[in-house]
């Protein structure tokens, strides 16, 4: 992506908000846009959940706020400059996903977290408080070498962790950054409900003081967000809280008693 010729500071901390102003956008070689008009403000310590099918265009909206593309029109900002005025480093930098598809990486756990941030002398202290506040650390340290053990099956010795707990290695990786933006995107599609409701309550907790951006299309995790977004076509149909959009009677309520049903 091409750098800003007269790159401004990112802010710290972001005291305005982040901004989505009538953002479009459309995948290079395909016809569909993915992204159409798309308006809103998440304001600093917001929480908030974008829900809608598969293909609605959630996750297109973390792929824009990360920078891996550039809208087609529109424009995002944060603090009132346009994201491409950042330098790219330091936007990226501001932002923490765990995402569906994150990666399980074939090293020691102590390594596997320790990537969350660029220093390579990351000491074992601050790892150990983050595994402890992604709720990992039990598990890393019922391994035979504790944080020296080789996650993952690909070299011999290494040891296997159930997809809860690769989950929240992850997590733990987010949280050594240390940043104001944090993002779950389909993040516990794997997960059984108990292991899923742990992640999205420590998520909250954790994103206590930042921007929190959850992307979900299992209504039961974005109940405690303070604004709902439901998304369709690329377009926010319908927002509020959990109670508002119940109220309202719309695709939100519909897709929530239809999901609810199958637990009563």
């Amino acid at each position: 992506m091409p750098e800003s010729s007269h790159p401004k500071q990112f802010p710290r901390p972001i005291t305005q908000g982040l901004t989505f102003d009538r953002v479009s956008f459309q995948y290079p070689h395909e016809e569909r846009v993915a992204i159409r008009d798309f308006t809103l403000t998440i304001k600093p310590c917001e929480h908030v959940a974008f829900v809608g099918a598969n293909g609605a265009g959630k996750t297109t909206l973390v792929k824009l706020l990360c920078r891996f593309y550039d809208p087609t029109g529109g424009r995002i900002t944060i603090d009132g400059t346009d994201i491409r005025d950042y330098p790219i480093a330091d936007l990226r930098g501001a932002v923490s996903g765990i995402f569906q598809d994150f990666v399980k990486f074939q090293l020691s756990a102590k390594d596997n977290i320790a990537l969350g941030v660029r220093a390579s002398d990351v000491d074992l202290a601050t790892v150990t408080q983050a595994a402890k506040q992604a709720g990992v650390h039990e598990a890393i340290e019922r391994l035979p070498k504790g944080y020296e053990s080789l996650l993952g099956k690909l070299f011999d010795g290494g040891h296997e962790l159930s997809i809860g707990e690769w989950q929240k290695v992850a997590l733990a990786r987010a949280i050594l950054r240390d940043s104001q933006i944090l993002i779950l995107d389909e993040p516990t599609s794997a997960m059984d409900a108990k292991a899923e409701a742990e992640l999205i309550e420590r998520f909250h907790e954790l994103a206590q003081g930042r921007i929190a951006i959850l992307i979900s299309h299992r209504l039961s995790t974005v109940k405690m967000a303070d604004r709902i977004f439901v998304v369709d076509r690329g377009q926010i149909i319908e927002q509020g809280t959990h109670d508002d959009l119940m109220r309202q009677q719309g695709l939100y309520a519909t897709l929530f008693l239809t999901q609810a049903q199958h637990y009563q």
